[in-house]
């Protein structure tokens, strides 16, 4: 694959901006103290929010696991091909998603 220079810099990009997401998904996650005097309906709208932020942070921490792999995986000579059809890999594709191991028509 040529072009691993860019794309070495585009995952440590995604990895900065991932890490600054999970770090806002953990805190927007706390648990909601019940001393805190916000009402009934407040609470339930807080503990509704929790749930979907929490779901955001599974995803955004699993998109830090993949991309952590793609990146010690960078200068693997079969980094870039899919692992189904063994053809490389479109290179926008590789942008868009760097820890993808497979092409398009695989992944269907």
């Amino acid at each position: 694959m040529k072009d691993k220079k860019q794309v070495k810099q585009r995952i440590i990009d995604e990895i900065e901006a991932t890490n600054i997401l999970v770090e806002k998904y953990r805190d927007l996650t706390k648990p909601i103290a019940p001393e805190n005097a916000i009402g009934r309906v407040s609470r339930m709208d807080a503990i509704n929010n929790k749930s979907v932020n929490e779901a955001a942070l599974r995803k955004a921490e699993n998109k830090l696991n993949n991309l952590q792999v793609a990146l010690s995986k960078i200068d693997d000579p079969d980094f870039g091909y899919c692992i189904s059809c063994k053809k490389e890999i479109p290179l926008g594709r590789i942008l868009l998603m760097p820890h993808a191991v497979s092409c398009v028509n695989c992944a269907r």
